[in-house]
């Protein structure tokens, strides 16, 4: 395809017991109009039927390659045909439909690969469902690292209009996350947010806030000495790469408007030091991006929700929001080039 012609977004069938086709429903209704063309890897049949059940009036449009989607994307949702092996039950996940879970994702990453899309926007799955299907992966990023063939490990980023946040430790309990953390990790997600803020946000000289350890940035040693002992040495060396970092600041002064202005980022030690702040700004419209991948990802901040599924009650704002970050990051990253 023509570079000039915009690449059309892939998005991923998720769990199929899941909330994942009402969010695809509910975005095309919103967005058909507003941003890029996406389309979903998905079975037709599946989505005309969810839609029928939800009394939503969305035409669906199989299509044969992506580049379909350019052409109908704004009468009707296009889709490229997955078959499910087995009937949905919403609510109920099925090990018998995990292949084709597995396939969509992993023919969103050719796609990719293969310039033919120009981010993947994945719904929610359940890996305790997919594991039984023979999945082996720790988790969906981990999965998209290895179609990649990405030899570093990923960061995860979960941004909204307020705030973007990283945690350097993720799924972790606490004292598992202080054992882990040491320089080698956390010049590595410093630096891996900023070269996706300069090539995925188009933000030429990033700015980033660090965050301490301990309460008060350890107050000068007298609450703990990892700021002194680890993390201002670290920042100093990368600080020495070019890179603007500001920190180790105190987590508990970090977060409040007037602070939020001064960084384009803040790079946190531990989950929830990242994640309530961003939860308690914008709790529906949050996106999970994944930096390092060699293409965009972004997720909507959420899983399954299969006590909702296939009631017409899910909320698609963070769903939205994800297309929405991926066009965007999609448009910087081709002006960047």
């Amino acid at each position: 395809m023509n570079q000039a012609t915009p690449l059309p977004i892939a998005i991923t069938m998720g769990d199929p017991a899941g909330i994942g086709g009402e969010l695809t429903l509910k975005a095309w209704q919103q967005l058909h109009m507003k941003v890029a063309p996406f389309f979903v890897i998905d079975c037709p049949n599946r989505l005309k039927t969810l839609a029928s059940d939800l009394s939503l009036a969305i035409p669906i449009r199989e299509i044969s390659s992506p580049v379909d989607a350019l052409g109908c994307f704004n009468q009707a949702l296009p889709v490229l045909r997955e078959e499910v092996h087995h009937p949905v039950i919403s609510g109920t996940g099925d090990p018998l439909n995990g292949s084709a879970v597995i396939n969509s994702i992993k023919r969103s990453v050719s796609f990719v690969q293969n310039d033919e899309a120009s981010a993947v926007v994945t719904n929610p799955i359940n890996k305790a469902v997919l594991y039984q299907a023979g999945f082996s992966h720790p988790g969906h990023t981990e999965y998209l690292a290895d179609l990649a063939n990405s030899k570093t490990p990923s960061v995860m980023m979960l941004a909204s209009k307020q705030l973007r946040v990283i945690p350097v430790t993720i799924h972790l309990s606490l004292a598992e996350a202080i054992n882990k953390l040491d320089s080698d990790l956390i010049a590595h997600t410093i630096r891996t947010a900023n070269t996706a803020l300069k090539q995925d946000f188009g933000i030429s000289t990033p700015r980033i806030a660090v965050s301490g350890l301990n309460p008060h940035a350890g107050e000068d040693g007298s609450m703990g000495t990892e700021e002194i002992n680890l993390i201002s040495p670290t920042l100093e060396l990368l600080q020495n790469e070019g890179i603007h970092i500001k920190g180790p600041l105190p987590a508990d002064t970090m977060f409040h408007a007037k602070a939020r202005e001064e960084y384009d980022v803040a790079v946190c030690m531990y989950h929830d030091q990242a994640l309530i702040p961003i939860k308690t700004l914008d709790f529906d419209s949050g996106v999970n991006i994944t930096l390092g991948l060699p293409f965009i990802r972004t997720s909507p901040d959420h899983g399954t929700a299969y006590n909702i599924a296939g009631q017409g009650i899910a909320n698609p704002s963070s769903f939205i929001a994800a297309i929405e970050m991926a066009a965007t990051m999609a448009k910087a990253k081709t002006e960047a080039h």
